[in-house]
C-alpha cells in the first residue's frame, strides 16, 4: 500500500504494510529516528509526534491513517539547522539524561508551548503526563520548560 504524508515539511511518498505503525514508517522507511519504539502502547509518551498539529504517540496511529496529512518529529522542530527553543533548553537544563525519552518530551513541550506560552508547574505536569522517564526526577525537565516558555 502507498501512503503520501508531509512530514517535517517534506512531502513523500512510501510503500507500507496495512498494519504499519506511522512509527515504523517514520522510523525505519523514512529514515528519521527521533521519536523511539518504548512500549508499543502509547504508555510512555517516547515516540510523540504532531499529527495535523495534535500531539499523538506514533505506535498507536496507523501509516495509513495518516495518508495525506502532516507529521511533524522532532527532527521537523529544528528550523534550518537552527535548533528550537525547547530543543535547546532542554540541553542547557540538562534535561537530556540518557536521551531515549527526550524526543517525545521535547515534542510535547513544543505543543504544550504553542498552546500556553506561560505554563505553571500544574500544568506542566498535566500537558507531560503521558511521557515517562526512567533516569530522572523530573525537576531538569520542568526547568527546561521553564527555560523555554521564557524565550
Amino acid at each position: 500500500m502507498k501512503v503520501e504524508l508531509t512530514v517535517n515539511g517534506e512531502r513523500l511518498d512510501t510503500d507500507i504494510w496495512s498494519g504499519e505503525s506511522l512509527l515504523t514508517t517514520l522510523r525505519d522507511r523514512l529514515g528519521l529516528p527521533g521519536s523511539k519504539n518504548a512500549c508499543e502502547q502509547g504508555e510512555c509518551g517516547s515516540c510523540s509526534v504532531l499529527l495535523d498539529g495534535t500531539l499523538v504517540c506514533a505506535c498507536l496511529v496507523l501509516a495509513a491513517q495518516a495518508d495525506g496529512h502532516e507529521v511533524v518529529t522532532v527532527e521537523g522542530l529544528a528550523d534550518d539547522g537552527n535548533l528550537h527553543p525547547v530543543q535547546e533548553a532542554f540541553a542547557e537544563a540538562g534535561a537530556v539524561q540518557c536521551g531515549f525519552c527526550t524526543p517525545g518530551l521535547v515534542v510535547a513541550t513544543a505543543d504544550l508551548l504553542q498552546r500556553n506560552a506561560d505554563p505553571s508547574d500544574d500544568e506542566i505536569r498535566e500537558a507531560l503526563s503521558g511521557n515517562l522517564c526512567r533516569c530522572t526526577g523530573y525537576q531538569k525537565i520542568l526547568d527546561a520548560v521553564h527555560l523555554a516558555a521564557g524565550r
